[in-house]
């Protein structure tokens, strides 16, 4: 019976992971969305639900510290726990990721964008299908899904690298657009930054799954 309620408990902490990574993907969603629409109070809006997110992450953490301590759990139950912290804590760094996006449409302002944004957004959007295909493969124990989406980490790095090459050519050709590459440059660092705390992700999973 303490068995079935462990396990029954550690089934609830899995549905709360997926509603973080569903909190965290509108969050990046709107951060990039704000920086399309030069919705600057949407970007506001984002800074001051991040703690919503914070206090999410230390539930979860807090859950998981009580599991431990009233249920002693060993083995593969406590390699579970500990990749739930992991997780957890690689989902708030992502909200983070949102956080300094919506920060930079502040600094940018209704200033006009000095290039039609092509890239940043397939990155944001294929960031947020790495990610919640990556909350699916752990709640499915799936190691092959897993290192799939590992691999499709390269996309976003071409990306990122893609980018910077064409920004950096803007600020040759024009040093008064300078600041704003610049600004452009660190969100498509954040969303790489995204894809490769997906990969950690994935790789705890891995591990769960296998033990290596």
């Amino acid at each position: 019976m303490l068995r079935e309620k462990f396990h029954e408990s550690l089934k609830e902490l899995e549905k709360e992971i997926v509603d973080m990574t569903d909190m965290v993907s509108k969050a990046l969603e709107k951060s990039i969305l704000s920086l399309k629409e030069k919705d600057l109070e949407e970007a506001k809006r984002i800074i001051q639900n991040d703690e919503v997110i914070n206090k999410y992450r230390r539930n979860i953490e807090h859950k998981c510290i009580n599991l431990i301590a009233t249920q002693q759990p060993v083995a593969d139950d406590l390699r579970e726990i500990v990749a739930i912290f992991d997780i957890v804590s690689n989902l708030e760094r992502i909200g983070d990721y949102a956080v300094g996006i919506a920060n930079l449409v502040i600094k940018i302002g209704n200033e006009p964008l000095i290039k039609p944004l092509i890239d940043i957004p397939r990155m944001c959007r294929k960031a947020i299908e790495m990610l919640k295909n990556s909350i699916k493969a752990f709640v499915n124990r799936d190691e092959n899904e897993s290192r799939k989406i590992i691999e499709e980490d390269n996309e976003i790095d071409f990306l990122n690298e893609q980018i910077l090459r064409e920004l950096i050519t803007y600020m040759i050709e024009d040093t008064s657009k300078i600041t704003q590459a610049t600004y452009l440059i660190w969100i498509s660092h954040n969303l790489e930054r995204t894809a490769d705390r997906v990969t950690n992700i994935c790789e705890r999973t891995i591990y769960l799954a296998t033990g290596f």
